[in-house]
């Protein structure tokens, strides 16, 4: 699989002095777009066509929790085709929790119609995502459906496929969705939708699929959807069908149409629910056929009709030296399509200064640049190739320390802070190692030890099943030569409230208002309610995803509420204190430099005090206010 990537500066400064995702995981209840809960995950993979990865959101069904897909195998399907997957709770839902596609104005500045657009756009705006614009879909189970394709018709410039898992017609009743089929016209409606957009339906494509044994929405719309899409693209239908396998009885019927533009798919073995493959499970979950998400991520794959198929270029043989104050590097880079290439090298130093430097390779593809005279830092090193068709090359990378190596230092933990939903503590923060050398992060928690997840100097780590009440986590940052800093940072779990529906209600938590959601979704099992803050000293209880609420009242003391959050700073009399070379007092902010770049002079920020030895001088900084630094310890 060839892979993509963007120039250093971008990369870099992302990867290292920002937030990015973090890449093969799941990040859970993210606003975004609009939305106050969205499911984000994005792979380690990119996709094998176009630059950078593609972008699936995938919409629920009614009564159906957006957890349930955290078990859909998404995430398989993610890295198996380099898909960032976006799972929103529909913000103004309609009947049991669904997805308002038969009701309210449907144009792009409408509800959840707009909020979808910005959530893709938004995503797509986020460089550390890296999404390819050509390469961005939308699909969805039962009403998800049918608001998923109602949204593809309404910005088709935006969305280059579709999935319509189970989803009646677009423009249909709600009393279509569980009676008699509803006849539609698909393709005069979806262009109606689309307005000025119509011309991008020319490079759209569309998966119908159902499965065999749903008796909730009538098969009808199976047929309907396909040939309804197939006339918008003005495709004929293929002869025959394809056998579709996952294994020993996890099989699905594939009809085509003309150049793969519209596909349909029969699930087999499958009811009404969002087909996930072996091993998925979950609320209108069904593992008994295909993956359907890992069929999509193939499907787009192959009949993407956007993306430029030309191959990027490819680096090999790469080699770096220096000399005194400057770096070398060379190489060769070659593109399978013969366009021609330019080779990009960055040096980033340790405060996020970047100078690059180009060249061309000659005839059989080698080439070599030297940096421009650099000051004796750590230097991070990006060389990229792209070609004239502006694709650009997996990127190679390394460091390199020019001038003499900084004493050994203990590395720094910085900008740490929790953050709570429901039982789960996640710790974020920065750290950074002088040498170069940091071996590992460890953050403790009362219930045991977990190691943090790093990207460049972002740390992440996160426990689950925390007992309620006061918590603390010990961050630890340890270096290949044993020296370590660590930080205890304090914060509070709101446990909920753990009982059956009838008990929640008798307890004043629920009233009989959303007694059908909250029945349809938990029926006589226990489930959590925790109490949220809605207005002054106003307050309702609910459940994760809010699905099942009660009024608003009058805040109890026995909520909680509590979201964790930074560690309670000291009162501003307080004095704080830190020992380390100038260098690293001049990256936490506690000082600066100025003059000769080969030997700076530095000084303690506010006080303005020389401070000695310049850039690996030892200094001891202490601080009783914001931004003002002396030379010296705190008093006694």
């Amino acid at each position: 699989m060839q892979k993509y990537s963007y120039p250093l500066a971008a990369l870099f400064t992302l990867g290292i002095f920002s937030s990015p995702a973090l890449a093969g995981s799941w990040q859970q209840n993210q606003a975004v777009g609009g939305f106050n809960k969205v499911h984000l995950y994005t792979p380690d993979s990119v996709s094998s066509i176009g630059q950078g990865r593609g972008l699936l959101v995938v919409l629920h069904g009614c009564t159906q929790s957006v957890d349930a897909y955290l078990t859909a195998n998404l995430a398989q399907a993610a890295e198996q085709h380099g898909l960032v997957i976006a799972v929103p709770d529909a913000m103004n839902k309609a009947g049991f929790g669904c997805w308002s596609y038969w009701q309210g104005t449907r144009n792009r500045s409408s509800g959840d119609y707009k909020n979808l657009i910005n959530l893709a756009t938004a995503l797509m705006a986020t460089p550390g995502y890296q999404i390819d614009p050509n390469q961005v879909y939308i699909a969805g189970l039962s009403s998800g459906a049918s608001f998923a394709h109602t949204t593809a018709c309404i910005a088709p410039d935006i969305f280059a496929g579709v999935g319509v898992s189970a989803g009646p017609s677009i423009g249909t009743s709600s009393n279509g969705a569980l009676g008699p089929c509803e006849t539609a016209d698909v393709a005069t409606r979806c262009n109606q939708y689309a307005g000025s957009y119509a011309s991008h339906f020319s490079s759209q494509i569309a998966s119908i699929a159902h499965g065999r044994n749903d008796t909730t929405v009538n098969l009808c719309y199976n047929e309907q959807n396909a040939t309804g899409m197939a006339d918008l693209y003005n495709v004929t239908r293929l002869a025959g069908e394809n056998l579709i396998s996952n294994g020993t009885g996890r099989t699905a019927d594939e009809t085509l149409w003309q150049n793969g533009r519209v596909s349909m798919l029969w699930l087999n073995n499958v009811d009404h629910a969002w087909s996930g493959g072996q091993g998925a499970s979950g609320s209108y979950i069904n593992g008994n056929s295909i993956n359907y998400a890992s069929y999509l991520g193939q499907y787009f794959s192959d009949n993407n009709q956007r993306v430029n198929r030309n191959s990027a270029p490819e680096l090999s043989q790469i080699s770096v030296s220096q000399g005194t104050n400057q770096i070398s590097v060379s190489g060769k880079a070659t593109d399978a399509d013969a366009d021609p290439i330019s080779v990009n090298a960055s040096f980033n130093n340790s405060i996020n200064q970047t100078v690059s430097v180009s060249a061309t390779p000659n005839t059989t593809g080698n080439f070599s640049l030297t940096s421009p005279v650099l000051a004796n830092d750590w230097y991070q090193i990006t060389v990229t190739a792209t070609d004239s068709e502006g694709l650009v090359s997996e990127p190679y990378s390394t460091s390199v320390l020019l001038g003499p190596p900084p004493p050994a230092t203990a590395p720094e933990l910085s900008e740490l802070a929790v953050s709570v939903e429901g039982q789960c503590a996640t710790v974020t923060g920065r750290v950074f190692d002088l040498n170069r050398d940091l071996a590992s992060v460890n953050v403790e928690f009362s219930t045991g030890t977990v190691a943090a997840t790093l990207n460049g100097d972002l740390l992440s780590a996160q426990r689950c099943g925390l007992t309620g009440g006061n918590n603390t986590a010990l961050v630890t940052a340890l270096d290949a030569e044993g020296l370590l800093s660590s930080e205890l940072l304090n914060f509070s779990i709101d446990a909920g409230q753990n009982a059956t529906l009838d008990q929640h209600i008798a307890a004043g938590r629920l009233d009989y208002t959303n007694y059908a959601n909250c029945y349809l979704e938990y029926s006589t099992a226990s489930f959590i309610l925790r109490e949220q803050l809605v207005t002054g000293d106003q307050c309702r209880w609910q459940d994760n995803d809010a699905s099942c609420f009660g009024p608003t009242q009058s805040c109890s003391s026995a909520g909680g509420g509590e979201d964790g959050g930074d560690p309670t700073p000291p009162p501003a009399a307080d004095c704080v204190q830190f020992s380390t070379n100038n260098y690293s007092h001049k990256l936490a902010g506690r000082a600066y430099s100025s003059g000769n770049p080969y030997t700076p002079d530095y000084f303690a920020t506010g006080s303005n005090t020389a401070l000695a030895g310049s850039t690996w001088g030892v200094s001891v900084l202490s601080s009783t206010s914001a931004g003002y630094w002396q030379l010296g310890a705190c008093p006694n």
